[in-house]
Order: C-alpha cells, then structure tokens, then sequence
C-alpha cells in the first residue's frame, strides 16, 4: 500500500541486528538462512539438512557435523519528530509538511523489509497522544504523517527530546530524528548520550526563507529559531548580516556536536529527496 506522501528510499545498518523476527538485515541470530558461521557437531545443532559430508568424512573422531547459518533478521525503525513551535514555520516549504513526507516514506521503505515502524512525537515533553506501536502495517504511520501535514504546533521549545530516550527499545535501532534542532544544544547532547546504543540519522529541516531570503533592508517577520514564535522587525543592513551570522554559527556548532557522536547531519532546505537520503547511507553507513 502505498500513499501520496511516500517516497522509497533505501537504508542500510551497519550492525548486526538481534531481531528475532525474520528480515533483511545480517543478523546475529542462528536460523535458515544464507550467512554462513562455521560449524558445530550434530549433537550441538541437531539438524540433519546441514549435515556436512565432506567435513564429516575427514574427522577422525568420527563425529558428524553440520553447516551453521546465521538468518536475516529485522531491526526497529524510529521516526523522533520535533513538533515545537519552531516547526510550524512555512516558508520556501512547510517544515512539517517535510516531516510528513519523511514519516510516511521511512514506514513504506521499513515495511518493504520487514522492519516494523515507530513513530515518536515530542515538544516540550514527550507528546503520548503523538506516539504509535511498533508495526510492519501502514495504515498507522500514514494517518500519523496525514495529522503532521496539518498540525499547527504551539509556541513552545524542543527541550522533550531527551526524555525520548525511555521509549526507544533495548534492541539496537536506527532512528530518523526529524527536526530543526533549534532546541538549546545541551538538550541535544543529552538526548544523544541517551540514545547511543542506537544509530541516530540527525535529519535537519531548515529553510532558506529563515535566513538566507530576508530582505536586507525594510519591514519582514521573522520567527523565534527556538519557540516559533513570530515577530515583526524593521531589517537593516547590519541585522540582515548578524542573522547571517547567527546562522552560520549554529550550523558550523551543530555539526561540530553530532559529529562528535560520529552522526553525519543531513540537512534538507529544498525539500525531502529519497535518493539523497539513499546516498547519505552509502556515504556513511557501512553495510
């Protein structure tokens, strides 16, 4: 089943998932599959379809071995979505009109492995009401990005990140986390030391019409980078320069903080492209 919203892309984990249920990931997990391991004697792994004839004709001690395989397993999926104040700034395009997109194009493209899919909503604390259950079917994550698309958030901050952290799976995931990441920058470490056991894909959603298309001179609105809320100003030159300013420094301060945690940002002004996004995974995650 697919939606107007969904877009496939490709993603790749560069662990070995502990999934007990059958998928495409290398897996760490003994079953029917391709990935060979090693062997073990019949007494051990008692399956007689992986007898291993050559090997047990040559043992002197006579034991009769088997071929062990590992099978392919499935690994949870996160989307981890910024809904504070913030978010609600539309301008070259609608930032959770993206974050909608992203969240149905991230549950198709799990669903089409197997991975089953979570969605996880936050502002200012942990929004349960903005939350879904772990699944493979489509239906749930398409209603919540349907909701995304028309949400209009409040003007409050993005300090509920870390308190994600208790609602992510002890299996090790790969997480979508979807925001602007205006929220102060040791809330973002302290989620980020939270949710280390996990491989996070900071997927950052800014727009040049914050920023870079103000007008250098005369009167413009322009947001709180943190709450969302919107303020009328008289632009001259030396402000439209400090904006500049302040911009460039949170991206080069950012960046500096995630890569400390190895997590390549990707950031997104023109849209959500799958195929770039199916690039970044290439470029920075070792299958």
């Amino acid at each position: 089943m697919t939606h107007a919203l969904a877009k496939e892309f490709t993603y790749q984990i560069g662990w070995r998932s502990r999934g007990r249920h059958a998928g495409r990931h290398a897996s760490v997990q003994r079953g029917l599959g391709m990935d060979f391991v090693g062997h073990a004697p019949l007494i051990s792994y008692p399956d007689p379809r992986r007898i291993d004839l050559r090997l047990t004709l040559r043992d002197p001690a006579e034991q009769v071995f088997v071929r062990i395989f590992n099978q392919r397993s499935a690994t949870p999926i996160y989307v981890v979505c910024d809904l504070s104040g913030s978010m609600g700034f539309s301008g070259e395009h609608h930032k959770l009109q993206i974050a909608a997109e992203i969240t149905a194009s991230a549950a198709y493209s799990a669903s089409r492995v197997n991975d089953p899919f979570t969605f996880i909503g936050f502002d200012q604390q942990v929004r349960e009401d903005w939350m879904s259950h772990p699944s493979t079917r489509l239906q749930g994550a398409y209603q919540m990005a349907e909701r995304l698309r028309d949400y209009q958030p409040p003007q409050v901050g993005g300090d509920g990140l870390a308190q994600v952290v208790p609602y992510l799976s002890r299996e090790r995931a790969l997480i979508f986390l979807v925001s602007d990441f205006h929220m102060p920058l040791p809330v973002l470490e302290e989620a980020l030391v939270g949710m280390q056991r996990h491989h996070v894909v900071p997927m950052v959603l800014w727009d040049a019409a914050e920023y870079r298309k103000l007008p250098e001179f005369g009167v413009t609105h322009i947001t709180d980078s943190e709450t969302g809320e919107r303020r009328t100003v008289f632009l001259r030159g030396d402000m439209h320069a400090r904006i500049q300013a302040a911009f460039a420094e949170r991206r080069a301060a950012l960046s500096a903080l995630l890569m400390r945690y190895d997590l390549p940002p990707f950031f997104m002004e023109d849209g959500f492209k799958p195929d770039a996004l199916t690039e970044y995974f290439y470029q920075f995650v070792a299958a």
